[in-house]
């Protein structure tokens, strides 16, 4: 679908300046932006280098288990229906932790292996669960502590003062988060409405019960 987009831009660019003889224009525009590209690429590679070092260090350190622990009642209460122990659980909060520190391009592969987990306990392979959405909700507007990546362009760029968006990515990351837990639980519980009653045999078997056995001695109790 991207790919798709992306190249419909292109030939609708393109079909344009052709019709209105500009065609040097977009010829221009599209070295333009393959050398911004290379030199924005540059400048993220060296503060983003820099900062999975650090996150290294911190996991050796145990920084990350330590934020692991502190995040564990938090997805409990997000994930509800996540099985305790799931491998789905740590790839959440490896997402969750790199996205506090800033590190998308970090965190988009723990993303990717918790949805593909998630997907296992999924039983319509058509249809995203709760626990999928709750994801995706939360990795679009994860807290920020650090923005390294924003800080990097800001300084590729040439900012006077490249980390002067701390604060208000962090108070905008906050009320984004909050807002998709607010949305999330809203959402859970209209769904939670709108299911149909589960049958009573399907709810036994769910639970591991059963129909009630006769009390010992019924059957000789009737014979007799």
């Amino acid at each position: 679908m991207i790919n798709g987009i992306w190249l419909g831009m292109i030939v609708i660019g393109f079909v344009f300046a052709a019709v209105n003889g500009r065609m040097d224009a977009f010829t221009g525009a599209v070295f333009d932006g393959a050398k911004n590209g290379v030199t924005v690429s540059f400048g993220l590679i060296s503060v983003l280098v820099f900062w999975l070092g650090i996150m290294k260090v911190a996991e050796d350190a145990g920084l990350l288990r330590t934020i692991a622990r502190a995040l564990g009642p938090v997805v409990r209460f997000l994930f509800p229906d996540v099985p305790k122990g799931h491998p789905a659980i740590g790839y959440i909060l490896s997402n969750m932790s790199a996205n506090l520190l800033g590190l998308g391009n970090a965190a988009t592969p723990m993303g990717i292996k918790a949805m593909q987990e998630l997907q296992t306990l999924n039983p319509d392979k058509e249809t995203a669960t709760p626990a999928m959405c709750t994801l995706l909700a939360l990795n679009t507007a994860s807290i920020t502590l650090i923005p390294a990546t924003l800080i990097a362009i800001r300084l590729n760029y040439g900012s006077a003062d490249p980390a002067g968006i701390v604060g208000t990515t962090l108070a905008a990351t906050v009320v984004a988060t909050l807002a998709a837990i607010f949305a999330d639980r809203l959402f859970r519980r209209l769904h939670l409405l709108r299911r149909p009653p589960e049958p009573p045999a399907a709810r036994l078997s769910r639970t591991g019960g059963g129909a009630a056995s006769p009390p010992p001695g019924a059957h000789s109790e009737a014979k007799g």
